[in-house]
């Protein structure tokens, strides 16, 4: 008999979950006078489908992000933008009322909690 193991994406409530936390991410980034200005689009619907693709994809979801946008090279999409501390900061912020907002189980949170801070520290591409 197989045991199938399940995904962090299947653990923390799959799609719903995911969509929750990058809608909630972009409503505090809608206002805020650091991030705004990085997403020139008037709608940030897009920027917010393109994110938990990526989050979803990662987490163990599906590949659709991988599959319409190909590698996420995250760096590299985030180069033409400073970012620096302010940046990151402000980032980690509205992630973390977003994070919060979803109740996770403390194991799970923290594992997700972890892995926004590298990844936001990972894009810092402006010395203080």
């Amino acid at each position: 008999m197989e045991i199938q193991q399940l995904t962090f994406y299947e653990l923390v409530g799959g799609e719903p979950t995911f969509r929750a936390l990058v809608r909630r991410f972009y409503e505090g980034v809608a206002d805020d006078p650091i991030l705004r200005p990085m997403y020139p689009e008037e709608d940030l619907g897009p920027a917010e489908d393109r994110l938990a693709l990526f989050l979803m994809q990662y987490w163990g979801g599906p590949h659709t992000y991988g599959e319409t946008r190909g590698h996420p090279r995250l760096r590299m999409r985030h180069a033409p933008f400073t970012v620096d501390r302010a940046a990151h900061d402000a980032w980690l912020r509205h992630m973390r009322d977003a994070v919060d907002s979803l109740e996770l189980d403390p194991k799970l949170e923290k594992q997700l909690w972890d892995y926004l801070v590298f990844a936001a520290r990972s894009m810092i591409n402006t010395p203080e």
